[in-house]
């Protein structure tokens, strides 16, 4: 439905390469400068620099990549909807997603899900990611949901919603009260982790390790195996937290807890959807296109 041409747009934009853009829209290169140019021609603007064989957009560029994104997130919306009127879905479910996602991520989206398709029951198990690639392969659910991606072949991984993990402390912690530190202050400030084994804490230590600093190096006060026991225990001390930005919205809105900048370092992630190589069952891909729809906002 939507001009083609902006769909070549887009691609360029995400890819900064016009072989690569033509190689995933199954085109040759000369038509995918034709497009671009065919744009640039109608609104009477440059959308790329050249620089020798590499590109990077211009501000023109740049603005038209915003409304391009929210005008393919609108395409997607509007098909999966008109969708939903043609078929009918009904059946069973059956859910495995780690604790984070489990916890914090799905219950609104399964709420709004049964809403809309009440006659599709679902269940929902929780355990770590180990175990739920295990459930999967072992056709125990039909679905599952990760915080992060091994590399077992025989599954296939979808990206779900970026984490983020903050460190954070109650908001009467005396130990500080700036709003951002430096690196060589964290290995001097009392840390709860989460248990070894725990896949936040995996990305936590590998993202730790490329500024420079090892979990020897820190001063870890306690680790705990959930993040639900670090919450609570976080008013009762002065120590600060590593934990998914989904599990502390409700805290961070209520003014009980506040995010502490660590500057020079990030610790992000995705969720993922896995499924078997193969699978293409309507229940699953139905979910999985409505919670990436969700507004999580």
């Amino acid at each position: 439905m939507f001009d083609f041409r902006l769909k070549v747009f887009h691609t360029v934009a995400r890819r900064l390469n016009f072989t690569k853009a033509a190689a995933e829209l199954y085109i040759t290169q000369p038509a995918v400068t034709k497009h671009i140019h065919e744009l640039e021609h109608y609104f009477k603007v440059k959308l790329f620099h050249r620089k020798g064989a590499a590109i990077e957009l211009t501000t023109a560029g740049e603005t038209l990549l915003h409304h391009t994104e929210q005008l393919f997130a609108l395409y997607r919306n509007l098909e999966f909807e008109m969708n939903t009127f043609t078929l009918k879905h009904k059946g069973r479910l059956r859910i495995g997603a780690s604790t984070t996602v489990a916890q914090y991520v799905l219950p609104a989206v399964l709420a709004s899900f049964h809403k809309k398709f009440p006659e599709v029951q679902i269940t929902l198990t929780t355990n770590n990611t180990e175990q739920i690639e295990k459930s999967l392969k072992n056709n125990d659910i039909d679905l599952g949901i990760i915080e992060g991606r091994s590399k077992n072949t025989s599954i296939k991984y979808s990206e779900f919603i970026k984490d983020e993990i903050i460190l954070v402390s109650a908001n009467k912690n005396s130990f500080t009260k700036k709003e951002s530190i430096q690196l060589s202050e964290l290995k001097k400030i009392p840390l709860l982790l989460r248990e070894p084994g725990s896949g936040t804490l995996e990305v936590i230590t590998h993202s730790l390790k490329g500024v420079g600093i090892k979990l020897r190096d820190l001063k870890i006060e306690m680790q705990l195996a959930s993040t639900e026991s670090m919450k609570s225990y976080l008013p009762h001390c002065n120590c600060m937290a590593f934990v998914s930005i989904y599990s502390v919205l409700n805290e961070l809105q209520k003014n009980e807890f506040r995010i502490i900048d660590v500057k020079g370092l990030s610790v992000e992630r995705y969720f993922y959807f896995i499924q078997l190589h193969g699978q293409a069952e309507s229940l699953p891909e139905l979910f999985m296109k409505f919670a990436s729809h969700y507004n999580f906002r």
